[in-house]
């Protein structure tokens, strides 16, 4: 039996007052409303820088806007002052203007190249046939990019013009420069990698430069967002390249450059902010 006494049943916990508890709400509101009008003003800020650097790239740069860029990469990478007379021989007519009508994408490099070669341009990049005027491995095109498989893309989208007359492949990764010297035994028109190994190929006389007459130099930026001109291995190599087989070619007006893709505008303010 019970002593008599009923068990006092456990009462729950107190609820704060009405007016701690409306504080409390309150508080929460003003913190969340806080926090979603700086994720507003950060998105803002964002999309803001987003355009700016939108408006800092120029998607289809004139012949005048690549020389620029072109010089301007030249002299600070190798730490020069290109002469008077250097700047009168390398004009604008020494860059490859494409035509901004056509979407300046990977995909229309081949269409782009016909335009460049004139009506001539099947016979030149086409032909697979070696005859008494062309020499085995001497490519009439060349396209230097900052990576094998970047190499491979630019290749794909060619495609229209080495149907008849094969590429070659002149990058490192999983060939061996032996192989690559053999298959430049033959006609080539077009060829397509990076700047180390076409030097080397150069240099041990595997391909020539006697008919070249454009060299695509693409300015696709990596994921880390490096270019040809910007990543510091490869932009050595490309400039050695270009110091001793491409630079007085270009000044005797034989060789045409064309920087292929996006190139950043106001390179000098960006420069100068940066010493700031």
């Amino acid at each position: 039996m019970g002593s008599g006494k009923e068990e006092k049943k456990k009462k729950p916990f107190p609820l704060a007052p009405k007016k701690v508890r409306k504080k409390k709400e309150k508080l929460k509101q003003k913190r969340s409303s806080s926090s979603n009008g700086k994720s507003t003003e950060n998105a803002k800020s964002k999309s803001k820088v987003k355009d700016n650097q939108l408006n800092d790239i120029v998607r289809f740069p004139t012949a005048a806007q690549q020389l620029k860029f072109f010089h301007e990469q030249y002299q600070s990478t190798n730490r020069v002052q290109l002469s008077s007379l250097e700047l009168d021989s390398f004009t604008e007519t020494c860059m490859l203007e494409l035509n901004p009508d056509q979407a300046q994408i990977s995909s229309a490099l081949a269409d782009h190249m016909k335009v460049a070669f004139g009506t001539s341009w099947k016979e030149i990049l086409c032909e697979k046939e070696l005859d008494g005027k062309i020499d085995p491995g001497q490519p009439a095109l060349l396209v230097i990019s900052l990576s094998a498989l970047r190499s491979l893309d630019l290749l794909r989208e060619l495609r229209p013009l080495t149907s008849e007359c094969r590429a070659a492949k002149l990058f490192s990764k999983h060939m061996k420069i032996e192989e690559q010297a053999a298959s430049l035994k033959n006609r080539v028109n077009i060829a397509s990698g990076t700047p180390s190994r076409i030097k080397k190929l150069i240099d041990m006389e595997a391909l020539g430069i006697s008919r070249l007459a454009v060299i695509v130099l693409d300015m696709k930026t990596d994921t880390k967002g490096y270019s040809l001109l910007t990543l510091p291995q490869v932009r050595d190599e490309f400039w050695d390249l270009y110091k001793n087989y491409f630079h007085q070619r270009v000044l005797d007006g034989a060789l045409r450059i064309c920087l292929y893709d996006e190139i950043p505008a106001n390179i000098m303010r960006k420069k100068r902010n940066k010493d700031e």
